[in-house]
């Protein structure tokens, strides 16, 4: 290029090879970066866990309160979901709810209580919906004038819960699923978290197994005589016969134990990466052999409730690292709290949580990286 000193700029343009070749290489270069940006937004993108669905369950709900959700897919595609709703927890009214999530909105009907006779009542408390492989579908709860002192009771349904069987008391020493589902392994053994609050000072999580479709059960203990107190655990399953808990603690943290015998025998307990504030949690192991996991990522503060205002969606593929998914709740002094999670036979993942005990929020996620 070049120019004479006028009002008029003369161009004289004769290209050597480096004007040509340098807009060529600049260009060139700009599109590979490109390309590489689109691929891996695309696939940024494509890793997301993504909510396909969120809703209140109940558009007026028929009680003040209710807490303590819990969900199952029917081997006829029927997803239930079951809570207990009152007047207040631990009130003498507090009955066991249940709904059809996938039938438009719900019509929630009383399905267990805590009657047990014309002048006598306790409130019921939660729920787990689960069935078998053969299809036997179970509904647990507890019913007593507190955690302390309650006792298990069991529901069962051959019609995929159209109709239900008397409540039967479980055996003495016998208290169920406390919160979470349990899991049936291959070999058809039903593995029940379960755990027990022998004082306002000390908790202890335990297994119930059944050999027999759930006729019978034994106690299996979980390091009864460690530091941490635990209750409410959720099983998730590995490779071979390896097995994990992950458990609410007192400690600010989930609380976990290990077994390498199918839950024959169990580890020492040990904090696990994750906040806990005293709040209760729940796990799942997916198709993909991801683990989920769905708690408050807060430490306990100086009532039980403090820390419930955030809830969030956790993944593993070890159950050792953990990594946030999905931000389900980002408040302050609300409650969003005791979450139950599935995955359905069309592999979305469906969670439902108390939403500020006047009702239970229903959130779908589709799976990430």
């Amino acid at each position: 290029m070049s120019f004479v000193a006028s009002s008029q700029l003369i161009y004289n343009f004769e290209p050597s090879i480096t004007d040509i070749y340098l807009p060529m290489f600049l260009y060139r270069n700009l599109l590979f970066f490109t390309s590489l940006i689109l691929i891996s937004t695309a696939t940024f993108a494509q890793s997301q866990w993504t909510k396909v669905k969120q809703e209140l369950v109940f558009d007026a709900p028929p009680f003040k309160q209710c807490h303590a959700s819990t969900m199952v897919q029917t081997q006829t595609g029927e997803l239930l979901m079951a809570c207990f709703g009152g007047s207040q927890e631990g009130k003498n009214d507090v009955s066991i709810w249940l709904s059809q999530l996938d039938a438009g909105k719900p019509n929630p009907i009383i399905v267990a209580d805590g009657i047990v006779n014309d002048t006598l009542r306790y409130p019921a408390w939660n729920p787990v919906l689960f069935q078998t492989k053969k299809g036997k579908l179970f509904l647990f709860y507890k019913v007593g004038p507190n955690p302390r002192e309650w006792w298990g009771k069991v529901k069962t349904s051959a019609d995929n819960g159209r109709t239900w069987s008397a409540g039967v008391k479980l055996p003495r020493g016998i208290l169920g699923p406390i919160k979470n589902k349990p899991v049936q392994l291959a070999n058809g053994v039903i593995l029940s978290p379960s755990s027990v609050e022998v004082n306002e000072n000390r908790w202890i999580a335990h297994i119930e197994r059944s050999a027999d479709e759930g006729k019978t059960w034994a106690y299996i203990p979980i390091d009864t005589a460690g530091k941490f107190d635990v209750i409410q655990p959720s099983i998730l399953k590995y490779g071979g016969k390896k097995l994990q808990v992950l458990c609410r603690s007192k400690q600010g943290a989930v609380v976990q134990a290990w077994s390498a015998d199918n839950g024959l025998t169990w580890g020492k307990l040990s904090k696990a990466t994750l906040l806990n504030p005293n709040s209760g949690t729940d796990a799942v192991t997916l198709k993909s052999g991801k683990q989920v996991i769905v708690y408050n990522p807060d430490v306990p503060g100086k009532d039980w409730f403090n820390g419930r205002g955030k809830l969030r969606v956790a993944c593993s593929a070890d159950g050792k690292t953990w990594r946030d998914v999905a931000v389900l709740e980002n408040g302050d002094k609300e409650e969003y709290s005791y979450p139950a999670i599935i995955q359905t036979k069309d592999g979305l993942i469906h969670i439902t949580y108390t939403f500020d005990r006047k009702n239970i929020k229903h959130v779908v996620l589709k799976e990430g990286a």
